[in-house]
């Protein structure tokens, strides 16, 4: 079949309805969620295992699919120089965006000041013993932790925690030295791709169940919380929204404007996965399927690879907003006068500390606390003034931290000039395109990725003439088995 004839297929290809879509039945159950923890608080809270059941069982996925995406990008490449190159650049990036982030939070809080007239006094404010604990791991961590804190005292404990810094580490290194033995290892990165398949189709097994997920979620945190914290601090979550909105249509959206690409269309082509944060508020669970589906759009593996999974450490834009402006808050709820220079003071430390505490339990909390007790004017135990309702402001920071990586990964991708910015742009408005090199097509609708047409990487055995193979041809495996 030739290339008009691939594409006319491609193109007649029956698209999915809209209730037959996940998104759809995500955002139904988040509904059916939030009236449900409204109308029957109690019965609200007993829906919490069925969300942090799903969660955790994205979190077992979220290693392996990093690990294995990593190596098998980062041990395919001809020139490692480029790998260490774009690294550099995703860093560079997320340092650039950080200070953004921070000083939008910082402008807005100053201009509104929502924090004059409170009037609180530190030293009566009730702490929680669950709040004391966070207040106290952040006090006592020091802003290099995070560095040392990169490389594991195991290999096995990254992945038995979670911690993905750590797994980037062991993988970055695993995929050097497979890239440096050349031929010896071919079995094993033939092996590292087949594995990556698999991992991704057991995903599709568990997305399933994402609407489930998202109502327990949703049922647990609304019957919990309440909606009384929303009304008592309404005009500092608005702001936090507002704020958080005007970055992403602003900052990002420029960012996107100057690749020549629409951040509404990225956000309108991703959204089943803003769904499933919407209702989990956390963007961990997405990050299998934002790697995916950049990879569908023609970005280079080894750059999605690289950048997202180190973006959820690195990059966290809804994180950095939230920090400055709770930090000012809390200053000016406390009538802590804070001079400009002790504002840029206050940036300055955030940016180090911003990195302390991700993918951490509590993670925001810590970082802020560890930013307050770093700088010594701002009393710590303030935190607890807007104890109540950060859980209805994670959701905010979680979209806004995924969002800021997708077009990070974007950016590096241009940078490092093999963006295929017309690809992106058809993909993204949701127009056929016919499959990467190596991919084989399934039965979706070619016009997004799905569960059937994603990561099915040709082996030996089933491309002969080794046209998509991931390997150069000097680097195959000289077996020939079919899977």
């Amino acid at each position: 079949m030739d290339h008009n004839s691939t594409a006319a297929a491609a193109t007649a290809a029956p698209r999915t309805r809209w209730y037959r879509q996940l998104y759809f039945w995500v955002l139904t159950a988040i509904v059916i969620g939030i009236l449900v923890g409204w109308l029957a608080p109690a019965t609200g809270i007993a829906m919490e295992p069925i969300g942090t059941t799903f969660v955790n069982a994205m979190k077992m996925l979220i290693g392996p699919i990093v690990f294995l995406t990593i190596v098998g990008g980062i041990a395919s490449v001809a020139d490692l120089k480029k790998v260490g190159m774009t690294g550099l650049k995703a860093l560079t990036y997320f340092q650039v965006g950080t200070i953004c982030a921070l000083a939008f939070g910082l402008v807005a809080i100053n201009i509104f000041r929502l924090g004059d007239g409170v009037n609180a006094d530190a030293s009566t404010i009730k702490t929680s013993d669950s709040a004391a604990k966070l207040i106290d791991a952040g006090a006592h961590q020091e802003w290099w932790e995070f560095i040392t804190h990169i490389i594991p005292t195991s290999v096995v404990q990254p992945f038995v925690a979670g911690d993905i810094l750590q797994i980037i580490f062991i993988a970055v290194v695993f995929g050097i030295a497979l890239n440096a033995i050349g031929k010896v290892g071919a079995p094993v990165l033939d092996g590292i791709q087949r594995l990556t398949a698999v991992m991704f189709k057991i995903l599709s097994f568990i997305m399933k169940a994402a609407p489930l997920g998202a109502f327990g979620a949703m049922a647990y945190a609304v019957g919990k919380y309440g909606v009384s914290s929303l009304t008592s601090m309404g005009g500092l979550i608005a702001l936090f929204y507002a704020t958080s909105i005007l970055f992403v249509v602003v900052v990002l959206g420029s960012i996107m404007a100057f690749l020549k690409l629409n951040i509404f269309s990225m956000i309108r082509h991703l959204k089943e996965e803003y769904m499933l944060i919407l209702g989990t508020s956390t963007a961990e669970p997405a990050l299998p399927g934002l790697m995916r589906k950049l990879e569908h759009a023609g970005v280079k593996k080894e750059t999605v690879g690289l950048v997202v999974p180190t973006g959820y450490s690195f990059n966290l834009d809804g994180a950095a907003i939230y920090l400055s402006l709770a930090a000012l808050y809390i200053a000016q709820a406390t009538n802590t006068n804070l001079t400009i220079g002790q504002q840029l003071g206050l940036l300055a430390v955030m940016l180090l500390t911003s990195k302390g505490a991700a993918g951490v339990a509590g993670g925001g909390f810590i970082a802020l606390t560890a930013t307050l007790a770093t700088i010594g004017t701002i009393p710590a135990a303030g935190i607890m003034l807007i104890f109540g309702i950060d859980k209805f402001m994670s959701e905010c920071r979680a979209l806004v931290n995924f969002t800021g990586n997708a077009v990070a990964t974007l950016f590096i991708a241009w940078w490092d000039r093999t963006l295929d910015a017309d690809r992106v742009r058809r993909v993204f408005a949701g127009e056929a395109v016919e499959p990467l090199p190596a991919q084989v097509t399934g039965p979706g609708d070619g016009t997004a990725p799905n569960d059937d047409d994603l990561h099915q990487v040709p082996v030996s055995g089933k491309d002969p003439a080794g046209v998509g193979h991931p390997l150069p041809a000097d680097r195959r495996p000289a077996y020939s088995e079919t899977v």
